[in-house]
């Protein structure tokens, strides 16, 4: 995003991000920001502007961000959805690669990651450190240099760089996995001090340590105001935990309020995050139940899986997420995640289960047939 029209909505979007995370964006705004966004990845995402085009659907012809067409998340593993040049991507994320193998795993080429990091640092500090608070992070996820295509990595490593105390660190390499001797001399030292610390990782990673806890009867009691992050499911590792069960486990285990145990919803094909709303209630005195919160840049859907049609029944559905974040990708995605709506955001109840649901299958569809034909 270098030329004189990228920039310029750079700069828009830049401002957007650091606005106020509780004013809700008017939706006159947004669409105009959002259509903006879609003119420009019309003109230079080829796969994406072919899958536009077989749906009748430009920047001539519609006038609202809900007619911007949504690419399936199974995309990112067919095309290139960069609107430029994927050569000059400042970042490339990568799927896991759990469910086709390491050699189908979705891309995202991230042009400018700066701008990226615009949207990282509000968010995470508005729903994880909605306080203020600045404090010793400990990551249970190896440091990005050890894994450069993971997104979960790039963004432990900015917000431990941006908004953690000098003290922040990983303790878990990829060579060797958990370095649980540093994590407990690391939680010893904050119960001796009264510090209070954030734990961030996967909830995977949380589980086999807590599990190795509560075998060998140990426990920590970490000081007032110590919050936790987790992120990401359990698929391919066994053992899994539901929700609830696993914030039981922070508290006996590790002496953490539930309201200080934050879960993330993200995906390598989107660049926004969603984040529990408990700490950021409490520390507001509001009152509602837990529910992912929905930056203010950002729009989602319910919709039905066969229709790709809102549901409006407040009944369950697939999320479908408009997110400027993805200004230098593809800005509309239909995902495969269940949800229903839940005050301001919305509650995640899992994934499709078995086969991939209908209207994401015809969009997919309709999307490789469209890149098919422009190519020959």
């Amino acid at each position: 995003m270098r030329d004189v029209e990228s920039l310029a909505l750079r700069s828009t979007l830049a401002g957007l991000f650091s606005g106020p995370f509780d004013d809700p964006l008017a939706d006159t705004t947004f669409n105009a920001i959002a259509l903006r966004v879609f003119q420009w990845q019309f003109s230079r995402n080829e796969p994406y502007r072919a899958f536009c085009e077989r749906r009748s659907r430009t920047p001539a012809t519609i006038e609202h961000w809900t007619d911007i067409p949504a690419v399936p998340t199974a995309a990112f593993r067919e095309v290139a959805l960069v609107a430029g040049a994927a050569a000059g991507a400042e970042a490339v994320f990568r799927t896991s690669g759990t469910t086709s193998g390491a050699e189908r795993r979705g891309t995202h080429y991230v042009l400018d990651v700066s701008l990226y990091h615009f949207s990282l640092i509000p968010n995470f500090a508005a729903c994880v450190l909605p306080d203020g608070a600045e404090m010793t992070m400990l990551s249970l996820v190896p440091p990005r240099r050890e894994l450069p295509d993971s997104s979960l990595a790039h963004m432990i490593d900015v917000v431990m760089d941006r908004l953690g105390s000098a003290q922040s660190r990983h303790c878990a390499s990829v060579a060797d996995g958990l370095d649980e001797a540093r994590l407990s001399h690391e939680l010893h030292t904050a119960e001796t001090a009264g510090e209070p610390v954030c734990l961030v990782g996967t909830s995977f990673a949380f589980v086999r340590w807590l599990d190795g806890l509560a075998n060998r009867g140990d426990r920590f009691l970490l000081p007032a105001g110590s919050r936790l992050m987790d992120t990401g499911g359990y698929k391919g590792h066994g053992r899994e935990v539901a929700e609830m069960a696993l914030r039981d486990m922070y508290r006996d285990l590790l002496g953490l309020d539930p309201t200080h145990c934050i879960n993330e919803y993200g995906m390598t094909e989107l660049l926004s995050q969603f984040y529990d709303s408990t700490l950021r209630d409490a520390v507001h005195d509001r009152n509602g139940e837990r529910r992912k919160l929905v930056p203010p840049w950002v729009r989602v859907r319910i919709v039905d899986p066969d229709t790709l049609e809102p549901i409006t029944n407040g009944g369950p559905g697939l999320l479908q997420h408009f997110d400027l974040a993805n200004a230098g990708s593809v800005m509309a995605v239909q995902t495969e995640d269940i949800a229903v709506p839940a005050g301001d955001g919305f509650r995640l109840i899992g994934r499709a289960a078995g086969t991939v649901p209908r209207g994401c299958s015809i969009a997919m569809d309709m999307l490789l047939e469209a890149v098919h034909t422009r190519r020959h």
